[in-house]
């Protein structure tokens, strides 16, 4: 969550399960003055106003608070900090909205924020509270980064110090016997009792929480998540419940708690219905402690690597060769004692060379793959049978038989290959590394293995030698005494397989060494890879023999910004050589410019989309419903300044950005269909990753409902 002298805070929905109006009547005891919150040192009303059926009572305040910095506030000349606050009740709506912003500093500091209480969707009986802030330094004598420091500090703190009031007066409430105020009610008649308002008091304000929070207390009773109680449903499907967080996310600090809020929102936007689980974002998160914009990239990337090699579906469609079911010494055992799925590999009795030489090593990255998935589907098992949140799981490594044929180059490149795949696609999926009956030899591998894991990964690692992992210490200290596998010295039978030599008959033959420094997966993917450089876009051309037809695109934008559009003509395009060897030199490599540079728009082919600007890290659908026969052309360009039109001159900010990208590359994944309209929807094999059970996704493809060439794309 760092930004440049800003700071923004999105608090997840906290429940009350108290009605509205007892709620506003415990809010209400902290005004004028308020013991329990030692920085306020009082408030005083500017304005009041009422509506006059008294539904609607609005007051804004003045709010004097200390602030912790009395050094910087001194050389500020400054004793007290004061805000001002606007808060609009309707008791009508049983709705508190709170406004608030900083007075002193005003020119140098701005605090935006904005809190509401309302009524939950689900349980008219129970109050819900969400709050937003913002801080922007924009000048505070040469101490903006101390500022920052010290404003996030006491926003933080004191938000957990906010809960507590709020249930401090509630059980004050309650112990003085005022457990229900009755609701809002219109005047019978015109002049009768001005205040129609629950008996509560004439306030009903907040406070700024830059220094005192009003976020309401959170029960330890689950309030949502993708299978809850039925007493506590969450608020709203597209927003998170502080309940919920902790119940199968953890225990997060409240500017954890935002970021995770703030990233997931951004997804909603930008990959409508591609969404990826809560608890798979927070690893993305912790990977990148919690910095937004790293862990956002990092996941984008991720996902477009799912998206293309359809790892969601690897657990429906791999099937481990009968070769892998007899010699991959791995398997899943029970779980530790903190609840974790337990996977055991013998890797000192795996010969790595044979199955490597026996099944290559795509084969051998889709079964670690496959194992990652189950791991995540037991994790969730785990945290739904255990009522705690089960995040990552334990391995346990046995390297008794380990030797020198376990460093064989190929079989450690491999590895090495794997490890890469696995953290930049799993991260924080691993709790715990036990290695046991490490041997000589295992410094070794260590060493060439080590650089290539994470540093977080790296201090989950706990290595025992000989039979140190015997007895206190040792593995009864993170596994069960019952669920120690029998070849440890435990009494637990275990399944996982011993493993040996592979034959060498079964070994492939060597037709063609591997060209390729990374692993490409399965070949049959139905994504295409593109680059795009400025003035060299990527064309795809698709004939249609009759009208009628629909085409259908799914593309993901992996680096850059670019400009999707679609043309058509009556004539075939061909590439040029000169065109074919351009793209070849500039390194564009999967690049292919089909529009030849002679032809003119609307005279030599049409433009049947209106040009659709895709910023990286967007997921893009659409279809287009054709009129004519001819020649489609799909074609993505370099996003840069927008055609001039009459005398206008380019605008500053399109020039500024076409210099900023000039020297990249934009990089996208892609896949077209050509369908006959009646068999349009619900067709697209581009959009079968609906059926995912690793994103929570839409299942609605999207079609154009018009007989003319219209696109209807999504985000």
């Amino acid at each position: 969550c760092v930004g440049k002298m800003v700071q923004k805070y999105q608090s997840p929905v906290r429940v009350y399960k108290y009605p509205f109006e007892l709620v506003m009547a415990a809010y209400e005891k902290r005004f004028p003055t308020c013991p329990e919150i030692p920085v306020f040192l009082g408030s005083e009303i500017l304005h009041e106003s009422r509506s006059d059926d008294g539904a609607i009572h609005i007051i804004e305040r003045s709010c004097k608070l200390n602030v912790d910095a009395p050094r910087l506030l001194k050389k500020a000349r400054v004793e007290y900090v004061f805000f001002i606050q606007k808060n609009t009740v309707n008791w009508k709506e049983r709705t508190l909205l709170i406004e608030a912003h900083n007075e002193t500093f005003a020119n140098r500091v701005v605090v935006l924020e904005t809190c509401s209480y309302s009524v939950h969707p689900e349980n008219e009986e129970w109050t819900c509270f969400e709050q937003s802030a913002s801080l922007d330094i924009k000048s505070f004598f040469g101490f903006e980064s101390t500022v920052e420091k010290i404003a996030m500090k006491q926003y933080t703190s004191n938000i957990k110090r906010g809960k507590e009031v709020i249930e401090h007066y509630l059980k004050e409430l309650i112990s003085q016997g005022i457990t229900f105020i009755p609701r809002w009610t219109p005047p019978q008649t015109c002049g009768q009792e001005e205040e129609q308002a629950p008996a509560v008091g004439k306030d009903a304000g907040d406070l700024p929480t830059l220094l005192e929070s009003e976020t309401p207390g959170s029960t330890k009773e689950p309030s949502g998540s993708s299978c809850p109680p039925a007493e506590a449903v969450s608020p709203d499907a597209d927003k998170l419940d502080a309940d919920y967080i902790e119940r199968y996310l953890g225990q997060l600090t409240p500017m954890q708690e935002s970021c995770l809020i703030r990233l997931r929102r951004w997804l909603q936007e930008t990959h409508k219905g591609k969404i990826p689980r809560d608890e798979h974002i927070l690893r993305f998160l912790r990977a990148r402690d919690f910095n937004i914009d790293k862990a956002r990239e990092m996941l984008c990337q991720s996902l477009s690597w799912r998206k293309q090699y359809q790892v969601d579906y690897i657990l429906q469609s791999w099937r481990p060769p009968a070769l892998l079911d007899e010699y991959y010494t791995g398997g899943w055992h029970y779980q530790d004692k903190d609840g974790r799925p337990l996977y055991i590999l013998r890797l000192g009795q795996m010969d790595t060379k044979g199955l490597v030489k026996a099944l290559g090593e795509e084969s051998l990255l889709r079964h670690v793959l496959s194992i990652n998935e189950e791991g995540q589907k037991r994790c969730e098992e785990n945290t739904n049978a255990f009522g705690r949140p089960i995040t990552s799981w334990t391995c346990l490594v046995d390297l008794e038989g380990l030797n020198m044929r376990h460093l064989w180059r190929p079989g450690v490149k491999a590895l090495l290959r794997i490890i890469e795949v696995v953290e930049d696609n799993y991260p924080e999926t691993l709790g715990r590394l036990l290695i046991v009956r490490a041997p000589r030899v295992f410094p070794v591998l260590w060493t060439l293995v080590s650089p290539f894991i994470n540093e977080n990964t790296r201090q989950k690692f706990l290595i025992y030698s000989g039979s140190n992992y015997q007895g206190p210490g040792g593995l009864v200290d993170y596994v069960d005494k019952d669920v120690i596998p029998d070849f440890l010295g435990g009494d637990c039978m275990c399944t996982v397989p011993e493993g040996g030599l592979v034959p060498k008959s079964l070994y492939q033959t060597e037709e063609e060494p591997e060209s390729s420094d990374h692993i490409r997966l399965w070949t049959e993917t139905i994504y295409h890879s593109a680059s795009v450089l400025r003035g060299a876009p990527h064309e795809i051309v698709v004939e249609i023999l009759e009208g009628e037809s629909v085409i259908t695109w799914d593309f993901d934008i992996l680096k850059g910004d670019v400009v999707f559009s679609l043309f058509h003509s009556k004539r075939a395009p061909e590439p040029s050589h000169k065109e074919a060897t351009l793209a070849t030199s500039t390194g564009a490599g999967d690049n292919a410019q089909l529009i030849d540079r002679t032809w003119v728009l609307g005279v030599d082919y049409s433009r049947m989309e209106s040009p659709l600007v895709c910023r990286e890290g967007e997921s893009i659908q659409g279809s287009h419903v054709t009129r004519w026969p001819g020649f489609y052309i799909l074609q993505w360009k370099m996003h840069g300044p927008l055609p001039c039109s009459g005398t206008s001159l380019p605008r500053v900010d399109d020039v500024l950005a076409s210099l900023q990208v000039s020297t990249h590359k934009c990089k996208l994944i892609y896949y077209y269909e050509v369908l006959a309209s009646k068999d349009f929807r619900g067709s697209m094999s581009s959009l079968e990753s609906c059926n995912s059970g690793f994103s929570q996704l839409s299942g609605a493809t999207t079609s154009s409902s018009q007989s003319q060439g219209s696109s209807h794309l999504s985000r």
